[in-house]
């Protein structure tokens, strides 16, 4: 684990989201479609993906270490009541589930808790177009931030949060 995390937070009445419209755009003439577990539907089945990609996506993030088994993932991430489907967006390729923006909901805040994309469909900007189409849930909750924190050498995870607006939290 990192001694030093890259703690950053968004202003949420700030953020443009016409300015990274392009990125939806883009995502859908792609055929990538976003959505959220909410409207695919919280079912066990669709759990256990979102747990398989999340465990893909998270392989490659500096210091991150053994990745939990499915039933700690559902009490740590999924039975908590910070846990609301509706922020957890999901890409689609078809049927194929290709990338994930996982949000949880606090008191003053929304927490980015993972936002990943498989490896082959890295590049495409779906990291922007899912974190942008959130931007609706944190928006449905009131907040007026939401945070994130990284490993330090996870600069491209960092980069991209930074491109959102994202600045160092205090």
């Amino acid at each position: 684990m990192a001694d030093h995390w890259v703690r950053l937070e968004l202003d949420v009445t700030a953020f443009d989201a016409g300015r990274f419209e392009p990125y939806l755009d883009r995502c859908a003439a792609r055929g990538i479609r976003l959505t959220t577990l909410a409207e695919l539907g919280d079912t066990p089945e669709h759990r256990r993906a979102l747990y398989e990609l999340n465990k893909e996506c998270s392989a490659d993030i500096p210091g991150r270490g053994a990745f939990c088994s499915y039933d700690e993932y559902v009490e740590q991430r999924l039975a908590v009541p910070e846990y609301d489907p509706r922020g957890v967006v999901i890409a689609l390729d078809g049927d194929t589930w290709v990338g994930m923006a996982a949000t949880s909901r606090h008191d003053d805040f929304v927490f980015n808790e993972m936002t990943g994309v498989r490896a082959g469909y890295r590049g495409r900007g779906i990291s922007i177009a899912m974190k942008t189409f959130g931007m609706g849930f944190a928006r449905r909750c009131g907040v007026t931030r939401v945070r994130t924190f990284h490993h330090p050498e996870n600069t491209t995870a960092i980069a991209m949060n930074r491109t959102l607006g994202f600045v160092e939290a205090e």
